[in-house]
């Protein structure tokens, strides 16, 4: 699987944005930072607008067909945008830097309510009673606001549930 982007444009974006890469990293720890962080953004795609260009079979979100920008501008079909692209990266880059981290893995009924080291006792707060596996897989996701700030723009804007007429 590819990601988003190659590993030529990675380098330079995260070199034009201060980044330092790990010493010694290869071409294909690369790749495989931008893999994962292509997965990262792909999860999203429920929120963009259109659908894939080349059907269900593409392996990435994007291109797409019939997508539109926040402000209902038309993407070309053939085009991912350079924001989907550099998103990716920054996923990427803390991908590479801390593998696993933009990807939690959730394994409901093994959380710790309360545990003991020597003299120091903590309880968690029980966020989890009632809460679905969806709920649980959306508290630990985490948030990376420049990725965030990045895609909004591709994202369908929220309405509200129930309109009058």
């Amino acid at each position: 699987m590819a990601g988003y982007g190659t590993n030529s444009d990675f380098t330079a974006y995260a070199t034009a944005a201060g980044y330092v890469l790990p010493e010694d990293t290869t071409d294909a720890q690369i790749a495989a930072a931008r893999q994962r962080g292509s997965l990262v953004i792909d999860r999203y795609e429920v929120k963009f607008s259109g659908t894939r260009t080349g059907g269900f079979g593409q392996e990435r979100s994007w291109p797409r067909t019939g997508a539109i920008t926040y402000y209902g501008e038309a993407i070309p079909s053939d085009v991912i945008p350079a924001a989907i692209i550099n998103a990716s990266y920054e996923a990427a880059f803390l991908e590479l830097t801390n593998q696993g981290s933009l990807l939690p893995v959730i394994t409901p009924g093994q959380s710790v309510k309360r545990e003991q080291v020597g003299q120091l006792e903590v309880e968690y707060q029980d966020i989890a009673s009632g809460a679905t596996v969806y709920d649980l897989v959306r508290l630990a996701t985490p948030v990376v606001s420049i990725i965030e700030g990045m895609l909004w723009l591709f994202l369908r804007p929220c309405l509200p549930g129930i309109l009058a007429v």
